[in-house]
């Protein structure tokens, strides 16, 4: 089966738009977080080798590793967000005629939803590197690509802020308290600086312009 990071974006977008629940918003924030990175590695190709910024061309160099390391990272997320959903989809749809039945599936739905929680809070982390890794773009990148290190910190915002609504409603249906709450801190420690820090990076683009 062609994995869906290697279908044509038409069939992307069709796919997103239709009956089927997956692939959904999860895997719609992973692509807006390797979009995020895909800019970032952008900027830095358009900078590096270019005279006027050798100064800043080993910082560029190796913020260019980082970006591609999480493309590649949050690409993959993209297919662990509908593996998980389309688990979670399977153990709704166990039998439940009677008490053993309603135990096992009732089991199978808690361990889906344990692993449909980290997943997109995994995708809420990577996004939130996207954005710092923008700032160094921001900063240090070509003048001529600058609009595009803003849009890699839009991009990774959007991605971080749709990733943990997915954290949210999946932690939501947890029986086990104690390890949703603690992946929701752990969702609020990463979104904690995400709006300032995103708005602080468009601002450095907009000066630029």
């Amino acid at each position: 089966m062609t994995e869906m990071k290697d279908k044509p974006l038409s069939r992307f977008l069709d796919e997103l738009a239709g009956k089927q629940a997956t692939p959904g918003g999860g895997s719609a924030a992973a692509l807006m977080g390797a979009q995020a990175a895909a800019l970032v590695s952008m900027v830095c190709n358009l900078t590096i080798g270019k005279p006027k910024y050798a100064e800043v061309e080993a910082e560029l160099v190796a913020l260019l590793r980082e970006s591609e390391q999480l493309r590649e990272d949050l690409t993959g997320m993209i297919k662990a967000d509908i593996e998980v959903f389309d688990r979670l989809m399977a153990c709704y749809a166990l039998p439940k005629a009677g008490d053993a039945e309603k135990a096992v599936r009732n089991a199978q739905i808690q361990a889906a939803l344990r692993v449909a929680t980290e997943v997109p809070l995994a995708c809420a982390g990577a996004c939130a590197k996207a954005i710092a890794l923008s700032r160094v773009a921001a900063e240090k990148g070509n003048l001529g690509v600058i609009s595009d290190a803003g849009v890699a910190v839009m991009a990774a915002y959007a991605g971080l802020k749709s990733a943990a609504l997915n954290v949210q409603i999946n932690a939501a249906a947890l029986k086990d308290r104690a390890f949703a709450e603690a992946k929701l801190a752990e969702l609020d420690e990463i979104m904690r600086h995400a709006e300032d820090e995103s708005g602080a990076v468009y601002r450095i683009v907009q000066a630029k312009l």
